[in-house]
């Protein structure tokens, strides 16, 4: 099985996933989002693919987000995937995408309804 996930190292979620992936033997492409943000048309794929509103997978902590004003903003899909692309660390991890589907996977177990 091969396994893309969108991973930042500093994140223990996102590490999780991937050693789980690892673990089951899946061929895992690790891409690393902060260094290559999707673009927007990437992003709007991945939302769809996971039947989730973009405000689902923004983090509203990130300085980014106050300094946006996208709390005033959240039906705005538009701009919620402009800002998480121009933005990266507003996009939530990991997303993991496989033949079985694509998912946010917090908490990382959630990655084997994707695997197993």
């Amino acid at each position: 099985m091969k396994a893309t996930i969108w991973h930042n190292n500093r994140c223990s979620n996102s590490r999780g996933a991937l050693a789980l992936l690892q673990e089951a033997g899946v061929d895992v492409e690790v891409i690393n989002y902060l260094e290559t943000p999707p673009s927007a048309a990437q992003l709007r794929s991945l939302l769809d693919e996971m039947g989730m509103p973009a405000r689902e997978l923004l983090r509203s902590k990130e300085p980014a987000y106050a300094e946006l004003g996208l709390a005033s903003r959240l039906d705005d899909e538009p701009a919620l995937i402009a800002a998480m692309s121009q933005h990266p660390a507003l996009i939530n991890r990991p997303i993991v995408r496989t033949a079985k589907g694509t998912a946010l996977c917090r908490p990382p177990e959630t990655v084997r309804t994707l695997i197993d």
